[in-house]
């Protein structure tokens, strides 16, 4: 029998000289905004993808222009925080260089948007010199580590944080393509082969995913991850860690092969072993992942083909010690803290509320003025949530008076006084700039809210928190398929709405309706949250009711995600 071949990205990888491809002639060629094919699947391992404005296709096309070519640059913040300094050059970046906002986005990362060929390269290079970088932010390697950005929680969190940032850098790719492209390094001529020690020639078969969370809060939901960290707090002393692998959010319409997964817990390691674990696991999934079938080749699929059982054995096998049994642990919820919240050390955190995590100036809003004012006097730092919101976090008592001042001046203070509903959402970016994107996500969400906030408010469950989330597409990157209300793009104006997700991230969704206009939507929830408020029990969230209600099944693991419809789940009329 034959081997299968393989996918053209490991060909695209194995041919590039360890990343480097043509890029720096594609940064040449002034005849194109664009970059070659080869080059652009190159370009997410440095932390750029190439987009075009989809508004304008219509119209350059018709005068025979090309594509509006621009660059998406992801920043890696591992955990989430970032120093004053640093916020107040990713705002001169994006004003000088993108589009004018900052996008927050999902996996605590900075995002700009709109960088045209000329300005890619010294954009990264400036990024670069305020102690960021772009590298392994998108691409088949390792991305953003992500951690509870709540400094307020406990003390053990700054060691957690800790250890985030060390795996971060442990996983980062070796190759000295990142520094010769784009800050100039000496291209070193040695006789010796490149090697990447831990991805090896070819890196990862997919994108890999890492978050730490300490319980209570599962603000990074964890079970969405390909390999994720639970905190163990024992004695008011960090034990160690409970190991999660095998969560992911991504699935393709039409193709039941393909579908979100919620990640096993499989055993335990001590803090001194969780850089370790971290790379075996990849070590795991480079070995084993699928390299023939793209759609098959995240670790979620290699969890499933084997068997969790499978994995930690071949994860014990790797370390040459055996991981420990998993420890109790419990999650409460996957939301943010609002507000003030004061520290044991007088330090005060506030977390404000941002829209799709869309940081910019309005008439009414001037949001990206006001945090770069703040910036400018703020001692502590900033810490992006998981739920694309900001912590402008350690204020100082000395600080707090004229940041409090502001933030009054900017209408930053009341930014959280929003319903329960509107608190608890995500949207991905999707159109214009997404080329995945089928539908609306971010532009769209807002208008949505409003629409359903009405039926919310007549039903008295204004400050109800529903975890509530869109995607333009079954990409998942806003993680619709773990909400208690999901919809996704299926075609212009049209989405599939989920219910049933866990409140704390800890359930699948199911499909409730199908290709439903955006129009309807309202429509269609009003009866179930009307149930909802009339037929709850004490304490029951929205996600538990529908599943107790019949509304629809209960959804544990992907391999029922497209089993078991209820006839509710039926296409629309």
């Amino acid at each position: 029998m034959s081997e299968k071949k393989l996918s053209a990205n490991e060909g695209i990888k194995e041919r590039s000289n360890y990343l480097r491809g043509t890029i720096e002639e594609g940064l040449a060629d002034n005849s194109t905004g664009s970059m070659s094919a080869d080059d652009q699947q190159l370009l997410k391992f440095h932390g750029t993808y190439q987009q075009d404005d989809r508004d304008q296709r219509k119209e350059r096309r018709q005068r025979k222009l090309e594509k509006a070519y621009s660059f998406m640059i992801r920043i890696r913040v591992p955990g989430g925080v970032a120093t004053p300094a640093q916020w107040l050059e990713t705002d001169r970046l994006a004003r000088d260089y993108a589009n004018g906002t900052i996008k927050l986005t999902t996996r605590q990362a900075f995002q700009f948007h709109g960088i045209i060929k000329s300005n890619l390269k010294r954009t990264i290079k400036e990024i670069n010199q305020v102690a960021m970088d772009t590298i392994a932010a998108c691409g088949d390697v390792n991305r953003n580590v992500m951690c509870n950005p709540n400094p307020h929680q406990s003390e053990v969190h700054a060691e957690v944080l800790r250890h985030a940032q060390a795996i971060s850098d442990h996983l980062t790719p070796a190759t000295r393509a990142y520094h010769e492209i784009w800050l100039d390094g000496e291209k070193v001529e040695t006789s010796e082969e490149e090697v990447e020690p831990i991805y090896g020639r070819t890196y990862l078969p997919r994108k890999f995913k890492i978050t730490i969370a300490v319980p209570p809060s599962n603000d990074v939901d964890i079970y969405a991850n390909c390999l994720s960290f639970i905190a163990i707090v024992e004695d008011g002393k960090l034990a160690g860690f409970n190991v999660a692998v095998g969560g992911g959010m991504g699935s393709s319409h039409g193709d039941e092969k393909t579908y979100p997964r919620i990640a096993d817990v499989i055993g335990f390691c001590t803090p001194d072993q969780v850089v370790d674990v971290a790379e075996k696991v990849v070590l795991v999934q480079r070995d084993f992942g699928d390299r023939t079938n793209r759609k098959h080749a995240r670790f979620k699929y290699t969890v499933d083909d084997h068997g969790p059982e499978w994995i930690l054995a071949k994860l014990n096998e790797y370390l040459g010690y055996e991981l420990g049994p998993v420890r109790d642990f419990k999650f409460e919820d996957n939301g943010d803290r609002y507000g003030w919240v004061e520290d044991a050390n007088g330090n005060a955190h506030y977390t404000l509320f941002v829209q799709g995590g869309r940081v910019r100036d309005t008439k009414d809003y001037p949001l990206l003025t006001g945090l770069r004012e703040i910036a400018k006097v703020h001692d502590g730092d900033f810490r992006l949530t998981a739920n694309q919101n900001l912590i402008i976090a350690n204020i100082s008592p000395e600080k707090r008076a004229r940041i409090e001042e502001l933030m009054e001046q900017y209408g930053i203070k009341d930014s959280h006084e929003k319903s329960g509903l509107r608190l608890s959402s995500l949207a991905c970016v999707a159109l214009p700039t997404c080329g995945l994107s089928l539908a609306e996500a971010e532009r769209y969400l807002p208008d949505l809210l409003t629409e359903i906030e009405e039926v919310v408010e007549e039903n008295g469950l204004s400050h109800d928190s529903i975890t509530i989330r869109m995607t333009g597409c079954p990409n998942g990157c806003a993680r619709p398929f773990i909400a208690e209300i999901g919809f996704v793009g299926r075609a212009p104006g049209k989405y599939n709405v989920y219910l049933g997700g866990g409140f704390a991230g800890q359930r699948l969704s199911k499909l409730y309706r199908e290709s439903v206009p955006g129009g309807e939507i309202k429509e269609l929830l009003a009866p179930v949250i009307s149930r909802y408020a009339k037929e709850r029990e004490d304490g029951e969230r929205f996600g538990d009711f529908c599943i107790r209600a019949g509304i629809v099944a209960e959804t544990i693991q992907g391999g029922d995600f497209h089993k078991n419809l209820k006839p509710e789940a039926l296409k629309a009329r």
